[in-house]
């Protein structure tokens, strides 16, 4: 697992895009306790289904959480859901998609109304991700 694609957004959660099942002991031997998957099964060939990261992570104790979201197109019921997700699991929690992007979309949504929009914004750029156009709709959920 290279370090440069694992973006710490705060002391609970770090985003990353799809890693491969191998990188499951490099995740947990950093002390991550949970893993949540964004993305939905057979959303690219030759990713790993869910299944086979959840056997892997469970055999490593971690917690494995499915929350397939489909990209483009994250509602904020998948942002209410990933914030459950997040106060519900063992911490610091790893969550994956294809890019990251999605993980910080529905970071940045869950976030809405307990941090300022602002803070919200300048976390996920800090991390690597432009939330600027997601701005109106986190307000909008604060």
């Amino acid at each position: 697992m290279d370090a440069r694609t694992m973006k710490r957004l705060n002391d609970d959660l770090t985003v990353s895009p799809q890693m491969p099942i191998e990188a499951l002991d490099h995740i947990a031997q950093a002390g991550f306790k949970t893993i949540i998957c964004n993305r939905p099964d057979n959303e690219d060939p030759g990713q790993p289904p869910f299944s086979a990261v959840k056997a892997r992570a469970e055999e490593l104790g971690l917690t494995a959480v499915f929350q397939p979201v489909m990209s483009g197109n994250v509602q904020d019921g998948d942002a209410d859901a990933f914030a459950k997700a997040l106060n519900e699991s063992p911490k610091p929690v790893f969550a994956y998609c294809r890019t990251g992007t999605r993980c910080a979309i529905l970071w940045s949504l869950a976030n809405a109304g307990k941090m300022p929009v602002e803070d919200i914004v300048k976390t996920a750029a800090d991390a690597g991700y432009d939330m600027s156009g997601l701005a109106p709709r986190i307000a909008a959920r604060s």
